[in-house]
């Protein structure tokens, strides 16, 4: 039997080797794996859970969560931070050192579809 490679939720291709996607799981990792990710912007005031950090540390990934200070209570439906976005612009900027790169939040939608429509 094959192997079968899952992306995470809201997966997509924002341009060559930049991505979005929803915070993944378990089942998400063989996919990720296959991407070479140099860095993982994680667009959330809540940390990631741990199985995803203990997978992004063995695959040598930078993991940088943006947007850890903003009240957890209304971050759903707040507005994000002009200064969040404009660190998330100068990493996506700088392609040399942050390619392959993946913008992650909770479902791949809210916070990474304001970063990415900007």
């Amino acid at each position: 039997m094959g192997s079968y490679y899952i992306p995470p939720v809201n997966f997509g291709l924002v341009e060559d080797n930049l991505y979005r996607s929803g915070q993944p799981n378990e089942l998400n990792f063989p996919f990720l794996e296959k991407l070479h990710l140099n860095k993982i912007l994680f667009l959330s005031p809540d940390p990631p859970p741990p199985a995803f950090q203990t997978f992004v540390n063995d695959q040598g990934i930078d993991l940088q969560q943006l947007g850890s200070g903003e009240d957890r209570q209304s971050a759903l439906w707040s507005p994000m931070s002009e200064e969040v976005v404009l660190q998330a612009l100068q990493q996506i900027l700088d392609v040399e050192n942050n390619y392959p790169l993946c913008l992650m939040d909770s479902v791949g939608r809210n916070r990474v579809g304001i970063v990415v429509g900007c």
